[in-house]
């Protein structure tokens, strides 16, 4: 049965306006700075239909405005492709705008076809370090990212900065270059805020003596997007 995580309401920071974000339960990546480690199971979280989905974020539209919606997240939504694929179907007969919020480690085109706007994270442009933080190869990623701009698909790129592993000027232009098309390139810098999670799931938080990007580096990456 498909499973859900958690469901947060008035979300500010998972695409356009205020959102409601559906949190999806089990994901295939193993990103060593994960702010979820608690949604990597896919044992976990509770079952819940498509129809209840949307009818919880029904009640929150008068907050969506003119730019607001929901956001399939996770986990990875699209390990539950076919579920993901209906819940987006179930907040469009809402008339709900939906966004899909992945990594690409999953390939499916259905929903991706069926989102208003697809949040792509790529976690690093070169094949070898996207493996390393990752533990997956990039392959599906990729066809992900060329499906969107093939087909026109409203999207945005993330990248979450970690301090030497990504964080220089050079990765960031050649993620400028992959991901032409995009509407918006965020970046963003790594928190440990999500470490607690990793032990009470009893892992090992591999980033545990990182630090934060500097304010000046994170600027210098930004600008080097914006030029």
């Amino acid at each position: 049965m498909p499973k859900i995580h958690s469901i947060e309401t008035l979300g500010a920071l998972d695409g356009p306006g205020l959102r409601t974000v559906i949190f999806f339960q089990g994901c295939v990546m193993r990103c060593g700075y994960c702010h979820n480690a608690d949604m990597f199971d896919f044992d976990g979280g509770k079952e819940m239909s498509a129809e209840e989905i949307a009818a919880f974020c029904a009640r929150y539209k008068s907050y969506y405005g003119q730019t607001g919606g929901a956001t399939l997240s996770g986990g990875e939504p699209l390990a539950q492709a076919d579920f993901a694929l209906e819940v987006l179907n179930a907040l469009k007969a809402q008339g709900i705008h939906t966004a899909l919020d992945t990594s690409g480690a999953v390939y499916a085109p259905k929903a991706l076809a069926a989102a208003d706007l697809v949040l792509l994270d790529i976690k690093h442009t070169d094949k070898d370090m996207f493996l390393r933080l990752t533990g997956q190869p990039i392959d599906n990623t990729l066809k992900t990212l060329s499906f969107l701009q093939k087909k026109g698909k409203p999207f945005w790129v993330r990248q979450v900065i970690v301090q030497g592993h990504n964080d220089t000027v050079e990765q960031v232009s050649a993620l400028k270059a992959l991901a032409e098309g995009a509407q918006k390139i965020q970046l963003l810098p790594f928190h440990s805020m999500g470490a607690h999670k990793w032990e009470k799931a009893g892992l090992t938080y591999p980033f545990k003596n990182a630090q934060p990007p500097s304010e000046k580096v994170m600027q210098q990456l930004r600008n080097a997007v914006l030029n």
